[in-house]
């Protein structure tokens, strides 16, 4: 019996045993088969997330951001404690003690499942398997991955520390709302950093991640609530919070930015525009797309924001009175169903939901709004974000009565509005802004607005360093997001001319070298080109300065012509203005494209005194670990560490830039375009309190106008014409329509960076000269007419020679004497008086004059 009692027992024994035995084996060939070409774990020590990158003024504060996934990479040692122990609380309480994963967790799953047959099947992932499939595996809920998970899992605890899992786990994982990472997420819903989170707060993070779409803090508040108190008691129950602290964060109240208790991080920020968008572009083709978008980049950019908001203000005021000057109504041309407009819950939605720009400030805020009934002569409107008071809002017939409304469906323009009613209907969608008084702001009315048809572009930049200050691409980035300052191809006009001018004076001539201005006819393949001044009419022999002041189109040609387009287009080249410019004529003249992006950084070259200067929108790149991976001054500070520098005296910065252009050259150019400013094209509307110097251009029919100018220190330029190009009319100028802009904007900038008189070569030499004639004058020479030429120190200049470009001088056409370019009477140096001309004619040459 005894023995049948052993015998039975032992067999029992073997059997478990040879069980045991074999579940092991089979378990390990499991383990073994699903073991093999894992994906390789040890890539995650040298992860790095997605990460958002972020763009920074010059003074230090976010102006916008680039991500694909919102996420703010934080080191776990930056992760507050608290953090920390709300998701080890809601997702793995045995974190810090398992090995990758929990037997016992797994055990109570699978108890669970079984008691419920199946229905209740809940995870017991660690959450070193949660970073295994969220970086290696997929996330299919197959026996298979979860045994790859735990595999994984083994050997990740086995490589990396529990600091490190915690942190690709707390910054990698999904919150909701387009948020990746707990930095990210306390920013999405609380707008705080992670330092400044109550526990309760940290609970509804620790909340999310299994489902957020399940736990919306507004349609799923209760839910939300009902887990977040979960979290709270884990991490009471963990050690992590006392009695007194659980009970009071149970009971705190359901705070979200969704829910409207905190504002909008977003908010904060200015609405994307085009210097911004600019960034983005250039960085993505430096760095790559991805890396950009991905690459956790911290950039400064030049940015200066009080200044973009003067060249948008500048541009938009002169692109509106343009548009505003035509007279007529073109809208929004969109619409709100009327069915919508019987409550004000309706219509605002359906507003909300209509695409118009939000990004416009002229004088005050513009807004969407919508027609919500027509009277008999006003028009009441619903508009967005402001609450309707007990009249209503209304547009008055006063109002409308500048503007003739354009029929699209007729494609003619009606008559004259007299009320409301003839511009808008019911339903119709517009933009408004407030009409407040000048003295006071106060309140006057709402006006009708629209966004003009006519565009520009405006940029400024610092001459020494290309720093680009400000750039307003066009009139409204969220109309528009073209940039017309850097994507825009446009004729550059005369504005081109300081070109064919800066490769004559290197050539040899000089601001007093005498160019013919008559009549010319080219032979072309398409015809006989006769190009003419704006004037229509024709002055004789010139000096060079009068033929840039006034714009001589007629002496820029026949200069082009003496100095030879090969080597104006190679100045054009060198200066960065065109990459290859055809060399015909007709290009002296400014009829190749180029953008005003480049025509802004090659006057920088004059006003600086010839170097070279690549303009930049952005100072330095760091990336996600704060190492400077683009930095773009390259300058030396050579006495910066030395503590002995004199009170007053500021270190010595040295620049070993390329020489564009002799420094006498720049000079030379610099003062006769400051005679566009004094007294010529540009003497209507430029008139700032430092030396300032520029170039108006104006191409055929006035497609394009142009002003680039500078002074001292900025260099600023402006472009204005229609996208698909036409006449902006017969009356348009550079100098009329892009001058007041510069001057609008300069004077800002004047008064926030100064500005003084532009350095002068020690290799000229002064002599005084006769604007109109070119005659040598005496030292002592004054009068409207007499200017003080530079001219290269030991080079003696010769006057009174007269060049033609080779082209036959005609007959049978007027000269026209310029208004003061008769005999003139001046004052010599010993105070006597003395007649200088007149001008010299086609017949005589002039051999100077008073010395």
């Amino acid at each position: 019996m005894i023995r049948f009692i052993m015998s039975f027992f032992g067999g029992i024994f073997s059997l478990l045993t040879l069980g045991i035995g074999m579940f092991a084996l089979s378990l390990g060939a499991v383990f073994w088969m699903y073991g093999r070409d894992l994906p390789s774990h040890e890539s995650l020590a040298q992860y790095t997330p997605p990460t958002i990158s972020r763009i920074y003024s010059v003074e230090g504060r976010i102006i916008d951001e680039f991500a694909q996934e919102r996420r703010l990479f934080t080191p776990a040692a930056e992760i507050p404690d608290l953090v920390k122990q709300a998701f080890i609380s809601a997702e793995d309480k045995n974190f810090y003690e398992h090995q990758g994963y929990d037997p016992r967790g797994i055990a109570a799953a699978v108890v669970d499942a079984v008691k419920s047959r199946g229905r209740d099947v809940r995870g017991a992932s660690t959450i070193t398997q949660q970073v295994m499939k969220n970086f290696l595996l997929g996330g299919d809920r197959r026996a298979e991955r979860k045994i790859k998970e735990i595999i994984l899992a083994t050997r990740i605890e086995e490589t990396l520390s529990k600091e490190k899992i915690l942190e690709l786990y707390l910054n990698e994982i999904f919150l909701g709302q387009n948020s990746y990472g707990v930095t990210a997420a306390a920013q999405t819903y609380f707008n705080k950093a992670l330092t400044e989170l109550a526990p309760h707060e940290a609970a509804f993070l620790a909340s999310l991640p299994k489902a957020p779409s399940d736990y919306h803090p507004v349609r799923n508040a209760d839910r939300l609530i009902a887990r977040r108190n979960f979290v709270l008691r884990e991490m009471f129950e963990n050690g992590y919070l006392d009695e007194a602290q659980y009970e009071r964060e149970r009971e705190a109240p359901l705070r979200s930015v969704q829910a409207g208790d905190f504002e909008p991080f977003q908010k904060q920020l200015p609405p994307r525009d085009y210097f911004t968008d600019e960034i983005r572009r250039q960085l993505s083709r430096d760095f790559g797309e991805g890396e950009f978008f991905s690459g956790g980049f911290s950039v400064r950019a030049t940015l200066d924001p009080e200044m973009q908001v003067e060249a948008a203000k500048a541009l938009r005021e002169a692109l509106e009175n343009f548009d505003r000057a035509r007279g007529v109504w073109r809208g929004t041309r969109k619409t709100v169903d009327v069915a919508a407009l019987e409550t004000e819950s309706a219509w605002r939605a359906a507003l909300s939901d209509v695409d118009v720009p939000r990004d416009i400030f002229l004088e005050n805020q513009w807004y969407p709004a919508v027609v919500l009934e027509v009277g008999e002569t006003a028009a009441r409107i619903g508009i967005e974000g402001v609450p309707d008071d007990e009249d209503g809002h209304w547009i008055p017939a006063e109002d409308v009565q500048w503007a003739r409304k354009y029929d699209y469906g007729q494609d003619k323009l009606l008559g004259a509005a007299r009320v409301a009613d003839d511009l808008v209907d019911v339903g119709d969608v517009v933009l408004v802004r407030q009409m407040t008084r000048d003295e006071d702001g106060s309140f006057i009315r709402w006006t009708l607005r629209q966004v003009p048809v006519v565009e520009g572009a405006f940029m400024a930049m610092d001459v020494n360093t290309g720093r680009v200050l400000a750039m307003q691409g066009g009139f409204s980035y969220q109309h528009s997001v073209f940039n017309r300052a850097t994507q825009a191809e446009r004729q550059p006009g005369s504005s081109f001319k300081p070109f064919v001018y800066a490769a004559a004076l290197d050539s040899g001539y000089s601001p007093a070298t005498i160019v013919v201005d008559a009549p010319i006819e080219i032979n072309t393949p398409q015809g006989v080109w006769r190009p003419k001044n704006a004037s229509n009419t024709f002055y004789g022999p010139t000096p060079l300065r009068t033929g840039i002041e006034r714009s001589r189109n007629l002496m820029t040609v026949r200069l082009a012509q003496e100095v030879g387009m090969d080597v104006v287009g190679r100045y054009a080249e060198k200066f960065g203005v065109y990459d290859n410019m055809s060399r015909v004529l007709a290009n002296a003249l400014g009829s190749e494209e180029t953008t005003v992006f480049k025509m802004v950084a090659a006057y920088a070259m004059f006003a600086n005194g010839g170097e070279r200067v690549e303009p930049t929108l952005v100072d330095r790149v760091q990336d996600r670990y704060g190492n400077t991976v683009y930095r773009h001054d390259k300058r030396a500070c050579v006495t910066c560490s030395d503590p002995a520098i004199p009170a007053g005296s500021s270190p010595r910065i040295v620049s070993d830039r390329e020489r564009v252009m002799d420094p006498v050259t720049a000079y030379q150019l610099t003062s006769m375009m400051e005679g566009v400013v004094q007294r010529g094209t540009a003497s209507g509307t430029v008139n700032l309190p430092v030396p300032t110097a520029g170039k108006t251009g104006t191409t055929n029919d006035a497609k394009d106008v142009w002003f680039v100018g500078f002074t001292s220190n900025i260099v600023a330029g402006c472009y204005i014409g229609y996208d698909t190009p036409r006449s902006l009319g017969s009356g348009a100028s550079g100098g009329g329509l892009c001058g007041p802009v510069f001057q609008q904007f300069m004077l800002k900038a004047v008064e926030k960076y100064g500005g003084g008189k532009f350095k002068v070569p020690t290799q000229c030499q002064f002599i005084k000269i006769d604007r109109f004639t070119g005659a040598r004058l005496s030292d002592g020479a004054s009068g409207e007419n007499v200017v003080s030429e530079c001219f290269r120190q030991g080079e003696e200049p010769l006057f009174g020679i007269q060049f033609d470009g080779g082209f036959a001088m005609g007959s049978g056409f007027d000269i026209i004497q310029p208004n003061g370019a008769g005999p003139k009477r001046v004052t010599t140096s010993s105070g006597r008086t003395g007649i200088v001309g007149p001008k010299a004619s086609f017949g005589s040459m002039s051999s100077g004059g008073l010395y």
